[in-house]
């Protein structure tokens, strides 16, 4: 049971603390998932069966995704960060260094989707929303 998972005693926590929690957990749970079902993929010599674990192994990624976007909208951290990475290209560990320099500017870092320039970490289209 995820409330087994808590660190501090539940009846401390707001609502929203809990909610995140599940979600949390959920999207732990659906990775999980995501891997056993591509472990065993692979594993098997049955075309018949790795073509149904992989399905179930895309069903998983499409569940974890909902998951996530649920994070996104609820957490503005989350949100700042998936804006910042996902759909990025380059060296990921520039784009940190980068905003961590607060200059925008990475060597090398390819700048995040929805950026305006390739130096640019799209930070200023935060403040606006989208």
């Amino acid at each position: 049971m995820s409330s087994e998972s808590y660190h501090e005693p539940a009846e401390l926590l707001s609502e929203g603390a809990r909610d995140q929690h599940r979600a949390i957990v959920s999207l732990r749970e659906e990775l999980d998932a995501v891997d056993w079902y591509a472990q065993r993929a692979e594993a098997t010599a049955n075309a018949e069966l790795r073509a149904i674990l992989l399905h179930n192994r895309r069903e998983e990624i499409e569940h974890a995704m909902m998951v996530l976007e649920w994070i996104r909208r609820n957490d503005a951290t989350f949100a700042e960060n998936i804006e910042t990475y996902i759909g990025s290209s380059g060296p990921i560990t520039g784009l940190e260094a980068a905003q961590q320099a607060g200059n925008g500017d990475a060597a090398g870092a390819a700048a995040p989707r929805g950026a305006t320039s390739s130096t640019s970490l799209g930070i200023g289209s935060l403040k606006g929303g989208r």
